[in-house]
């Protein structure tokens, strides 16, 4: 690697750090698990910022079983020399001074990620403890922290032949709601990073659980993008990739097709992603969108077809990862979720088109597949409008008629209701009777559900398994779902503990997930788990939920005059046992559906419900030890 001349020259101080314990919702989006794991994100990216100026290539990310997190790198280390306008060393004013760092230094970063020169000042503030240890010049530097402000001064530990900076730091349990880190939240930031930066490891542990992930990839976004289409059938095996620099623009994208018709655009500005997209992917859409029309109009491939491909017939089945480097990048808030440069726009929208066009006249066989499944998605479209004007037609929203197997609630407030969607009538009509039919609502489900992974949204419109579902809780369907409509506040998915029960909640999942994905991401879908076994001696009762705890009662009671009932479904269960066990809000056990990994959730529901073997057959294999509460 090369050398630089990093020094405390480099650092330039704009304001003091006092608002942060104050407002720390305003640096690091809020104090709930989010916040948290964002100042994990916030050195790291500083970490990220050294690879990307070229001196780092090894990241490491560990939960400690003290609480604590370090992370690791073997970068240039922070400066240790004394600055001079602060009369401190170089690290002190980075750690305990709001918007100082390198990142105002174009000499010492062309890009970075910390734009905002807060992250690891911020972390610092809100951190009970942090301790940095920076190994350069051939000595080992270590100063700690407290609150943001210095416990000691930067001190010299020994001679060393290391690189880098070592933080260590403790969330301060006064300012956040959860002080208890997730190896897999973690893991979807760090994962991202190692496909956005090729060629750099970066290591996560967990000392409290032992798990382990080791992420490097030398295919950088095309790795990213295959990673993304695992599971899916693909219209071709190896990704469109274009890259370009353009007025200091670092752009790359990484496109592949799959034979579904959800399109998985994942855009990024600097190593962050930008969930709320901005003004590169508004160019990379209008480039891919002319780019594939002219393609058609100059092959003349609309003979008699009667409707033109649009966008978004064009993007379905489409998977791509979009990243950008911008040397001074305009993000919407210290978050950084939407790119708002208004030159990105032109030049990605220019430079994507005419290497696209380049590569559909040296590809052909992949751009008449491109152009035929947009002219298909252009027809599937209309199919579809015309089935969602049926649907509406019939729907609750329009006529006020509701599925005839509803047993709906009395109560109007959304916020106080709940829907049960139940595997079968028998167990249908015991929920029915046992309910609270003032907030409660019962759906009964039969017959074979669809499985909406393999199906365009024509024909779940038109489902009879579906449609019910749909017209129950009255938001609307796809790009036309309105969550400020949905009737019920809950929408609790109940099923037999058996493999058919599981295959039906996975079912009703992916519905969810493809068609009305927000009611996940707000947390209103739930799965009821119902009791395995029902415990009872003379009197006592039990319900208990797996063989180990029926085990554990069993010799809690005695052997002796204990009965083990057990529950093959919840057909069997009386509109009593089912109120006290699955239904009643007070002794129920719910789990709530989440999505922490959208990338890794996509993913995990195209290899279990979609169309190719080998990856679910393989994922299986790795898993099945992991099985509980199998009942074939």
């Amino acid at each position: 690697m090369t050398n630089s001349n990093y020094s405390a020259k480099s650092i330039k101080v704009l304001k003091g750090l006092e608002a942060v314990r104050k407002r720390p919702a305003m640096y690091i989006g809020g104090t709930s698990a989010r916040g948290l794991h964002h100042l994990v994100y916030e050195v790291v990216d500083n970490s990220i910022d050294e690879a990307l100026a070229g001196f780092c290539d090894q990241i490491k990310v560990v939960i400690k079983s003290d609480g604590s997190v370090t992370v690791e790198d073997n970068g240039r280390g922070i400066p240790v020399d004394m600055h001079k306008d602060m009369k401190v060393p170089a690290v002190q004013v980075v750690l305990t001074v709001l918007h100082a760092g390198g990142k105002f230094d174009n000499d010492s970063y062309k890009v970075s990620g910390g734009l905002h020169g807060v992250g690891v000042s911020c972390v610092n503030a809100l951190a009970s403890l942090l301790e940095v240890t920076i190994f350069k010049n051939g000595k080992k530097y270590y100063q700690k922290y407290s609150k943001g402000i210095p416990l000691q001064k930067l001190e010299v530990l020994g001679e060393t032949t290391k690189q880098g900076t070592l933080i260590r730091f403790i969330p301060d349990e006064t300012i956040f709601e959860t002080t208890t880190f997730s190896f897999d939240y973690l893991a979807v930031r760090l994962r991202e990073l190692a496909f956005l930066n090729k060629g750099v490891r970066i290591v996560l542990e967990d000392e409290t659980t032992n798990k382990k992930h080791d992420f490097k990839y030398e295919g950088g976004i095309v790795s990213f993008v295959k990673y993304v289409n695992e599971g899916k059938k693909c219209l071709f095996n190896n990704p469109i990739f274009v890259h370009g620099i353009k007025n200091k623009v670092d752009f790359e994208v990484a496109i592949q097709y799959n034979e579904g018709y959800k399109e998985n655009i994942i855009s990024f500005a600097n190593n962050i992603n930008t969930i709320e997209g901005g003004t590169h992917l508004s160019g990379f859409k209008s480039a891919l969108t002319r780019a594939v029309n002219t393609y058609i109009k100059e092959n003349n491939m609309l003979k008699n077809v009667k409707v033109s491909p649009q966008g978004s017939d064009i993007r379905e089945g489409l998977a791509a990862i979009i990243s950008i480097k911008v040397p001074n990048p305009q993000f919407e808030g210290q978050t950084k979720t939407k790119l708002q440069n208004s030159e990105i726009e032109g030049i990605v929208n220019s430079n994507v088109y005419e290497k696209l066009m380049i590569f559909f006249e040296e590809n052909p066989t992949e751009a008449k597949a491109i152009a035929q499944k947009a002219i298909i998605g252009a027809r599937s479209r209309e199919a579809a409008r015309r089935a969602r004007d049926l649907t509406r037609r019939k729907s609750v929203l329009e006529s006020g008629s509701l599925p005839g197997k509803l047993a709906d609630c009395s109560s109007r407030d959304p916020k106080t209701t709940e829907i049960f969607l139940v595997e079968g009538d028998s167990a249908g009509g015991s929920a029915k009777m046992g309910r609270d039919r003032e907030i409660q609502a019962i759906l009964p489900l039969w017959g074979k559900m669809l499985n909406t992974e393999k199906a365009r949204i024509d024909k779940v419109l038109n489902n009879e398994k579906i449609l019910p579902i749909i017209q129950a809780i009255g938001a609307g369907i796809g790009e036309q779902f309105d969550i400020t409509k949905i009737r019920y506040d809950k929408i609790i998915i109940m099923a037999d503990a058996d493999v058919d029960g599981a295959h039906i909640s996975t079912l009703l999942l992916t519905f969810f997930y493809r068609y009305m994905q927000p009611l996940i991401e707000n947390g209103h879908v739930y799965i009821a788990k119902p009791p395995l076994f029902l415990v009872k001696k003379g009197k006592t009762k039990r319900y208990v939920f797996s063989e180990e705890e029926r085990n554990t009662v069993t010799k809690e009671l005695g052997t002796a005059g204990v009965s083990v009932q057990r529950y093959k479904g919840l057909g069997e269960m009386n509109p009593e046992q089912l109120w006290e066990t699955t239904m009643n809000p007070e002794e129920r056990y719910l789990i709530s559906v989440s999505i922490d990994d959208a990338i890794e959730s996509d993913r995990m529901f195209s290899i279990l419900m979609g169309e190719e073997v080998e990856p679910r057959r393989k994922f299986i294999e790795e898993n099945a030890q992991y099985a509980e509460n199998i009942d074939i």
